[in-house]
Order: structure tokens, then sequence, then C-alpha cells
């Protein structure tokens, strides 16, 4: 019976052109300074595709006329690996996890010599030799060099006539729906991230600094077995909340202002993206009730208009609108243009094992995507800033708020933090 990363594969092989070769790298820790280095997160693509969560291995597709192999290659231990780190992963863990076939599981050493015998006519053990070769090909910036690139510059260098193309054309379409197993991991993830919100609400009258706020939730997480974090956390009081991907978390905590948070869990590799505005001292000022009433409502009636069918266009225009009159009825912008000085990004985005999902935004939503709401005011020279996020699967007939029970309502939030 196939797993859930074989019929993942299966579903990416289906898309891909006949002979042709996918070489996909699990990546690794990248250097941070002397003998430190950053946390090692697996290339989400790589690990939907097998389940595996170790640095430098690599997945090999092949595809034929007619049919095709995959193959793992994964790190031999070492006497001093052994010593120092401790035991690799085995060909037979790997297998259980992946569902390939432990005779395609390989050593990381023999990747040159086979993908030699891939190409060769003559001494090869595939009678149909690749002419395309997918690489991972996503680019952080137009101007930086795609990271696939440089791992398998050598193939790049020896085999020059396979044509290059981007797998990302594929992920992209079969990564926006989601499993069964998707979802529930990704509400395990938004449990945790609420129950670390309402360690921040029961808290943060305590603090006196962003900083103490992002450390009882880092706890909060920690306590609940969270994996760490979805992305940096953004925790802005006052005038930061009007910058929207504020990260120092170091500054005073004033009485009377709010605190825009917005942060996720990470769990099993997929997160939470949740976004709540509380006041600091635990009341709501008038002005801060009237411009957090717009925000929620664009965000409740946005979530309504979710559904099978609708172009993000659509989606983005829907809560536009609706910051546009809310901003309009109490006398903050008078034309519709205007809002642009309060409200400068979109509606959402696609969820998953990315906080920004890889997803095509051209296409209508559809059963299985999971998408982000969220909604937002920037006042700057009010020193409010204001945003309430959520996280929605798009489901047959319309939607479902995975994220319901974190409380959003000002008398809600009122109550809790009394």
């Amino acid at each position: 019976m196939k797993n859930q990363f074989d019929k993942n594969r299966t579903k990416l092989i289906e898309l891909m052109k006949k002979k042709s070769i996918l070489i996909l790298n699990s990546g690794k820790a990248q250097h941070k300074t002397t003998d430190q280095f950053y946390p090692y997160l697996p290339h989400k693509s790589f690990y939907y595709l097998t389940g595996i969560e170790e640095e430098n291995c690599v997945l090999v597709i092949v595809k034929g006329e007619t049919s095709s192999d995959t193959y793992l290659f994964i790190e031999e231990t070492t006497e001093f690996m052994r010593l120092w780190v401790g035991e690799k992963m085995s060909a037979k863990e790997a297998a259980n996890i992946s569902g390939i076939g432990i005779k395609n599981i390989k050593y990381n050493k023999d990747f040159n010599g086979f993908f030699k015998g891939v190409m060769s006519y003559t001494r090869g053990s595939f009678i149909e030799v690749p002419n395309s070769l997918y690489l991972d090909l996503y680019r952080v910036k137009p101007t930086i060099e795609p990271i696939a690139l440089n791992q398998f510059q050598e193939i790049l260098k020896v085999y020059k006539e396979l044509d290059i193309l981007n797998i990302n054309k594929h992920m992209s379409v079969i990564r926006m729906f989601k499993y069964k197993e998707e979802i529930k991991k990704m509400q395990t993830a938004i449990s945790m991230t609420n129950k670390g919100l309402k360690r921040i609400m029961k808290e943060l009258s305590n603090r006196n600094n962003e900083y103490q706020i992002e450390a009882d939730f880092n706890h909060e997480l920690t306590l609940n077995g969270a994996d760490g974090l979805g992305f940096n956390t953004i925790l802005a009081s006052g005038d930061n909340g009007t910058v929207l991907h504020y990260e120092d978390n170091n500054s005073p905590l004033e009485d009377g202002k709010l605190l825009l948070c917005d942060l996720g869990a990470l769990h099993n590799n997929y997160g939470a993206d949740i976004s709540r505005t509380y006041p600091i001292n635990g009341i709501y000022s008038e002005r801060q009730k009237q411009i957090y009433e717009i925000v929620l409502q664009t965000n409740k009636k946005s979530i309504e208009f979710v559904k099978p069918g609708i172009t993000w266009k659509e989606l983005n225009d829907f809560a536009r609108n609706l910051l546009i009159k809310g901003c309009k009825e109490i006398g903050l912008i008078k034309d519709d243009k205007e809002i642009t000085k309060y409200y400068y990004h979109t509606i959402g985005h696609f969820l998953g094992l990315d906080t920004h999902d890889i997803g095509h935004y051209n296409l209508k939503l559809a059963e299985g995507m999971v998408i982000t709401i969220e909604p937002g005011l920037y006042i700057k020279e009010e020193g409010i800033g204001i945003r309430i996020e959520d996280d929605i699967l798009v489901t047959k007939d319309g939607h479902l708020n995975l994220s319901k029970e974190i409380i959003k309502e000002i008398v809600d939030i009122e109550q809790y933090m009394k």
C-alpha cells in the first residue's frame, strides 16, 4: 500500500515530461560563524515528496516513455560522525519513511556513477536516456542564482545536452491542494499558536517590553511540543504595528497602546499564520475599537466570501472595498485611492509547508486550498496598527475557518485579559 509520499510523487510524475529526470536536494544547514550553523530546515518540496528530514540527501526521479523509477541518496555514517553527531538515517529507515524500495536507497558516494549510468547509451542500465533535467529554480530575488544551479554545477557542466526545466512549475500545482494529514498537522500548529496567544493575553499587562512577550510565546510553544516557529515572530507595539514585517521585538510596551501579534507555531514542517491585535492594558480605547471593528468586519465578511470558483482578484477587491467603506464612514479617507495610505498589502496568501506557500494566484480558489485572510489598517499618525488574520480551508461548498477557536471579538479579548 502506497504511503502519502508515494502518492505525492505519483502526482508529480504524471506532470513531468517523458524522458526527463528530476534531481532535488534536501539542503543543509547554512554556515553562521566559525563552527556555528543556522538551524537546518529540509527543502520543503523534497520533504513533500519523501518525508525525509535529513541533510545532504538527494531525490532522483527518472521518467521514461512508459515507466518511471525513483531513487534516494543518503549520507553514510562514518566513524567520525558516529562519535560526534551520532548515527545518520539508515537505508531501511529511509525506505520505511519515504515508501521508496530499499533497493533504490543508495549512498551519496554512488551518485555520480549512478548519474553517468542514467545518461549512458552504451553502459547504462536505462534504455531511455533523459533529454530534460528538472531542478528547483526558485529565486529568492531576481538577481540571485538558484541554489540548485550551484548544487549540481558539475552535472550541468558535463551534461550540456540536457534541457533545464523548473520543477516549481509542477510543485506549485500539487502543493496547493492539501490532503487530510496536512490539514491535521496545520490544525495542530494552529492549536499550539492559540495556546501561545492565550499566554500573551494573560501576561501582557505584567510585561514592559516586546521581547518579554516573545519569550512568553516561545515558552508556551516549547511546553506544548511545537517544533519551533513557522516564521519570525512579529510583536509590534504602538507605531511598530504600522510596519508590516517588523521583527525587532525590543521596544517598550506603553500603556494605552496596541500590540500587533503576527505569529505561528510549527508542527511536523507545517505552520500556522495567525494575527491578533491586543490592548496592552487590557482595554481598547474608543478610537481603537472603531478601527478594530472595521478590520474585524472585513476579516469576517471576507472569510464568508471564500468559496470555490472565486479569483484572488475578486477576494482582494472585496476586502479592499470593505476597508474603503469603513474608513469613509469614520472620515479617515474621502477618496477610494486614499486607502493605500492605510492598507498596503493583499488580503492573504497560500499556507502550507511554507508560510507563504507556493501556488498559482491566477487560478480560481478550489477545494483543498488553504489560504490566509488578513485585512489590516495602519494609521501611523495615530500609532495604531491592527491586523486580524485567520487560516481558511476552501471546501467543496464554501470554507472552513481552521482558526475559529482563536478569539477575536473585542468583548471576548477584554474579558479574557481580565
